[in-house]
């Protein structure tokens, strides 16, 4: 029964990583020159559904509060960063070489795979399980040694390559907020608690890339460097934690696929005095989708002592100065993209002999691409093309639709409906002779198809921006 159920989960996700190529969502990265592991490329659709994401986290956490402060850090950081926070001694994953092949594998996976949890293993206990078990490669060849593999991508900054110019592409985006700390309190002087947010990219020379853009080497994260008074740490990770719920609901995933795992001691990284991961049920398993950390002072002060600069906060109320504590919600978007398109990828049966199953994503309203189509019911007809294409126009006039209205006159209106449906439009919008005045009670109407449900209702053209926008903001 176990195979059956994985091969039954191996299929769903072949068929989502199968549509996401199809309909233009996510391609392999490099893929005309045989791809490159662990990089992908957001097509039209992909590109729209990430924006849409990444602009709802942005409105919640921060253009919608006051306590808020946007910024871009570089992704380029002088050395000394990553060598005061840890990541150049200590930023790695236990690996394992194939003594034939060479090819190296994560010990952790290869545990998992053969039925062992790693969590809280140390290294020596990874390898001496490997050991026991005699656990081979996938090739079923003899393992080397566990050792320890630094995840970051190194570079040169300059024209000479020597240890002065050592650069890294930065692995999180956590620390450029750290490091600006001081220059947006004596720019702004904000009040604590606040807090600093960023989108940006991140890079990860990962062992063992997979599960389509679940683990992948170049990713992009939203983070939140919270700054709070230790005594007040515990109500504002409650506050945020109530806060990261709420978005998951602005998704529309299903909240029944997102649990909470409170991290133990054991698991928790070195800087952090709780953490809880939001994990969501991939097809390919319950894994981590989101964090929410408690990072005490640990990496203002690291930095303090690395710069040798002063990163403490003038306390007015207490009247000295202190080193602020961390709470850190951090989201990856590829991840939250997965997890949107997975808990949205539905299949009806056919109804009817012959026919396919219906395929469709069920995307919420807030993030689909496109929001509605607008078909002429015949495409050679030039006066119900005219109607669609000023429907169409008006529509996208609008600056809350504006970019996610398409026209759609390709085929029959059977083959329009399905396109539409797999790529998760929640309306579409007909334009018949009735709409022309054919028949006179449904003149300057319109058909319009609900995507969940397939039902079809007339709407009076004057009524459809209202009917869009309602969904958006529902």
């Amino acid at each position: 029964m176990e195979n059956k159920n994985n091969s039954a989960k191996d299929n769903t996700m072949e068929k989502i990583i199968s549509l996401c190529k199809r309909r233009g969502f996510i391609y392999q990265g490099s893929e005309i020159y045989g791809g490159l592991a662990g990089t992908w490329d957001y097509g039209p659709l992909g590109v729209e559904l990430k924006n849409n994401i990444q602009n709802l986290w942005w409105k919640r956490f921060v253009t919608d509060r006051e306590d808020m402060y946007g910024i871009s850090a570089a992704i380029l950081m002088n050395q000394e960063v990553w060598k005061s926070t840890g990541h150049v001694a200590g930023f790695a994953d236990p690996l394992v070489e194939d003594l034939k092949t060479k090819k190296r594998y994560r010990v952790d996976h290869l545990l998992e795979a053969n039925g062992v949890d790693p969590k809280g293993m140390s290294l020596e206990d990874m390898d001496n399980l490997l050991k026991e078990k005699k656990i081979k490669s996938p090739d079923g060849n003899q393992l080397g040694d566990a050792r320890q593999f630094n995840l970051m991508l190194k570079t040169h900054i300059g024209a000479i390559e020597d240890d002065s110019s050592i650069s890294y592409l930065r692995p999180e985006t956590a620390q450029g907020m750290f490091v600006n700390f001081k220059n947006v309190v004596d720019s702004f002087h904000p009040k604590l608690p606040f807090g600093l947010a960023q989108i940006g990219k991140a890079f990860r020379n990962e062992i063992a890339p997979r599960d389509f853009i679940f683990r992948v080497r170049e990713l992009e994260q939203m983070e939140i460097e919270y700054f709070v008074k230790e005594e007040n740490w515990a109500e504002n990770f409650e506050s945020l934690r109530e806060e990261m719920w709420n978005y998951i609901k602005d998704l529309g995933i299903n909240l029944e696929k997102v649990h909470e795992l409170e991290v133990g001691d054991g698991d928790r990284a070195h800087y952090s005095k709780r953490t809880i991961d939001f994990e969501f049920d991939f097809p390919f398993g319950r894994k981590e989708l989101y964090g929410l950390a408690y990072r005490t002072d640990f990496d203002l002060k690291s930095h303090a002592t690395g710069s040798k600069v002063d990163l403490s906060y003038f306390d007015e109320e207490a009247g000295a100065r202190i080193v602020p504590h961390c709470i850190e919600p951090s989201f990856g978007v590829g991840r939250t993209i997965l997890a949107v398109i997975a808990d949205a990828y539905m299949e009806e049966p056919a109804k009817e002999e012959g026919e396919e199953p219906r395929v469709y994503l069920k995307f919420a309203p807030k993030v689909a691409p496109t929001v509605a189509a607008v078909f002429p019911l015949l495409k050679n007809k030039p006066e119900l093309v005219q109607k669609a294409r000023d429907v169409f126009n008006s529509l996208r006039k609008d600056s809350v639709l504006a970019g996610r209205i398409a026209f759609d006159d390709n085929g029959n209106i059977g083959k329009r409906y399905r396109r539409q449906d797999e790529i998760g439009t929640p309306f579409c919008i007909t334009v018949d002779f009735d709409t022309l005045g054919e028949n006179p009670e449904n003149k300057d109407t319109v058909t319009v198809r609900n995507r969940d449900t397939g039902v079809q209702e007339r709407i009076p053209l004057h009524d459809l921006t209202y009917l869009l926008k309602d969904a958006l903001i529902a």
